[in-house]
């Protein structure tokens, strides 16, 4: 487990920044057989990107919502996510494909969601944390005095430059 980082922290990125939401929903929990597939594709997908340092996924935290399990990812691209997710040499398309045809076969058994944000901006704050979301996924770095107010980091944040 990682260290408990005293102190307050920020994160810092360069670059372009994707969060992506991505979860199921449970609707017949009494029915395994149909979610459980559903459930067990994630982890493998997640290794795959984390073990190649050019998937363009930085980082991610499981959680668990209303209704089922959710991944939160940090991309450094929205084009390396959609490459990934429609890529058939990979793990995503495959699960897909699997979930379409189960679907199909038992409607409204589990549900699957998704959320793209792309971010010119972003604030965060840590204080005697481990290593946790967005400071985990990019660099987490110490406060300063300039910037110790929410508003101060989300003015200091580099913006997308535009052409």
């Amino acid at each position: 487990m990682a260290k408990v980082l005293p102190g307050r922290m920020t994160h810092h990125h360069d670059g372009d920044l994707v969060v992506f939401h991505i979860g199921m929903q449970i609707n017949r929990p009494w029915r395994p057989d149909l979610w459980l597939p559903v459930f067990l594709a994630m982890p493998g997908m997640i290794r795959e990107l984390s073990e190649d340092p050019d998937s363009g996924m930085l980082g991610y935290a499981l959680l668990f919502g209303r209704g089922g399990p959710y991944v939160v990812q940090y991309w450094d691209s929205v084009d390396k996510l959609y490459a990934y997710a429609s890529n058939p040499s990979q793990q995503h398309r495959p699960a897909w494909t699997a979930f379409n045809r189960m679907a199909r076969r038992a409607p409204g058994a589990v549900g699957v969601w998704h959320e793209t944000f792309t971010v010119d901006r972003a604030e965060s704050m840590y204080v005697s944390t481990r290593p946790m979301g967005l400071g985990e996924a990019t660099t987490l770095v110490d406060v300063g005095r300039h910037n110790t107010h929410a508003r101060d980091r989300l003015t200091s944040s580099s913006r997308r430059q535009v052409a």
